[in-house]
């Protein structure tokens, strides 16, 4: 348990609530219910070993801080999670009824274990141990089931690694859900660009033919789509969507928009992730603090070229 003042406010609640959630109870030296609740905040916040951190604000000594959360009677406890109060209940409180209310919004272990495994992947992935970096995001995804971020990662890996059949599979939940994610429609395409290579004979051609074929007939949407594939495949992103393009401004309805979906999806996996933590902005410290590296470079590259192209699309459907 951390004790807060106006000093410390900002550094032990706000910013510390980014990273991990942080419960304050709002408590008085007179009050006798509050005597009650510490020592099973206390057991509690031990138990859940690192999940939530606890902080006490004397009203009293700090009624700057009370009057900011419009506390009128202690004990109140307010959660705190990425820098602003989710929850909170007022009154002393069993062991039992905290336990309820944590449970309702503190991640569980096998979600932090997930997210730590991910992380650790992410950093074998950039030191090119992929087989370590799949391990690492299979155990994830058997901790976390529901960790959208670690299943997104492993199928992306899988597919670049050339286990299509194990990336179908793990694909099969998702795109079951209505609406179906983006992010997971997105892959379903790459897959696809890449079993059109290994099936189709087409996916042995070498560029020149598929321009040959194409400057007979301009509307042959069906190579166009073919060789966008192949590029698509190959890595080849915005080629593949030049491809894409010729053929949804000469025909946006052309085999069920496919070309359309095609485009969309590869948008979304060349898009740069998103911050995983509220409010943290790319590129900035938690007090707003610009920070310029070559990760931030490139994200703004990525963002450049994905709005770029977003407009593209947007003219030739319009």
């Amino acid at each position: 348990m951390i004790d807060i003042t106006v000093e410390n406010f900002e550094s032990e609640v706000v910013a510390a609530s980014m990273a991990t959630p942080v419960l304050v109870d709002f408590w008085a030296t007179w009050c006798g219910p509050c005597k009650t609740l510490v020592p099973t905040l206390e057991k509690l916040e031990a138990a859940y070993a690192g999940r939530f951190k606890l902080a006490k604000v004397d009203v009293d000594a700090n009624q700057q801080i009370a009057g900011m959360f419009g506390i009128r009677s202690v004990p109140t406890c307010v959660l705190m999670v990425g820098g602003k109060p989710v929850d909170g209940f007022m009154g002393a409180q069993t062991e039992g009824q905290v336990r309820e209310f944590l449970d309702k919004h503190l991640p569980s272990e096998g979600e932090l274990m997930a997210e730590s495994e991910v992380d650790e992947a992410q950093q074998l992935i950039e030191s090119g141990d992929t087989q370590a970096a799949l391990q690492k995001l299979a155990d994830a995804l058997t901790a976390d089931p529901s960790n959208d971020d670690a299943r997104f990662d492993y199928v992306r890996l899988l597919i670049a690694s050339g286990d299509y059949e194990q990336a179908a599979s793990l694909l099969h939940e998702p795109l079951k859900r209505i609406p179906k994610p983006l992010q997971f429609e997105a892959l379903q395409h790459w897959l696809q660009c890449m079993l059109f290579v290994q099936q189709d004979e087409r996916g042995n051609w070498e560029l020149a033919q598929f321009d040959a074929a194409i400057a007979q007939n301009k509307r042959d949407f069906d190579t166009r789509f073919a060789k966008a594939q192949v590029l698509a495949a190959e890595g080849q992103w915005t080629a593949a969507m030049d491809e894409l393009l010729e053929i949804i401004m000469r025909d946006k309805e052309w085999n069920g928009q496919v070309a359309r979906k095609l485009f969309v999806g590869i948008l979304e996996l060349l898009a740069p992730a998103k911050p995983k933590k509220p409010d943290a902005v790319p590129g900035k410290t938690a007090g707003g603090i610009e920070l310029l590296g070559k990760n931030t470079a490139e994200q703004d590259q990525a963002t450049a070229l994905v709005n770029s192209y977003r407009r593209k699309l947007s003219m030739a459907l319009n």
